[in-house]
């Protein structure tokens, strides 16, 4: 069996553990994460940090990213410009308005000014202790890892819940590691 059909059925067993998991924590797994901080010395200097909007069953950061605008950092949130591009990440704080993009899924207007964060919060449906995620399968995350990681040292940190971790997630030769995860239980270096 190749890589792609593996991963499509470990979608599909990570897509029900990330529900059932959101079910029961939605509430209380940002807060946590919130509460927790950044993993590492990243907390100490503030940059840029972009976060994302919850989608479907996906934990929550919103919480985090108020925090660490209160502590000075710029906050943003990634944009899809199109399928196989990059992201791009836009200015935005916590309370500001935001508009519907690709697959209704919400983002800054046009009008806020694209940044390149030095932090990427990034959501996944499953993880595992080497740092390897399992995304939707649309390659958006390891693209721009690749790309930003040719103009500045970028920390990617999956955050997910706790039940989204694997054993081992299948990897693909383009699937860029992530160097920490945060859960509402636990904060950790990949490696």
């Amino acid at each position: 069996m190749d890589v792609s059909e593996v991963k499509r059925k470990a979608r599909t067993a990570a897509s029900k553990r990330r529900a059932e998991a959101h079910e029961l924590l939605k509430d209380s797994a940002g807060i946590a994460l919130a509460e927790r901080g950044l993993p590492g010395g990243l907390g100490h200097r503030p940059g840029i940090v972009s976060g994302f909007m919850p989608y479907k069953s996906e934990i929550t950061t919103i919480p985090l990213l108020s925090r660490l605008q209160r502590e000075g950092w710029q906050t943003a949130l990634p944009v899809v410009m199109a399928p196989g591009e990059p992201l791009v990440f836009r200015a935005w704080a916590p309370g500001e308005p935001l508009v519907p993009g690709l697959w209704d899924i919400p983002v800054p207007p046009e009008t806020a000014p694209e940044v390149i964060p030095g932090v990427l919060l990034v959501p996944m449906l499953a993880f595992d202790r080497r740092g390897y995620r399992l995304g939707y399968g649309g390659g958006f995350y390891d693209r721009t890892l690749e790309k930003l990681r040719t103009l500045k040292t970028v920390a990617a940190v999956g955050v997910a819940y706790h039940a989204q971790l694997s054993d081992e997630v299948p990897v693909g030769p383009h699937d860029a590691p992530l160097d920490y995860v945060m859960t509402e239980q636990e904060t950790f270096a990949c490696g």
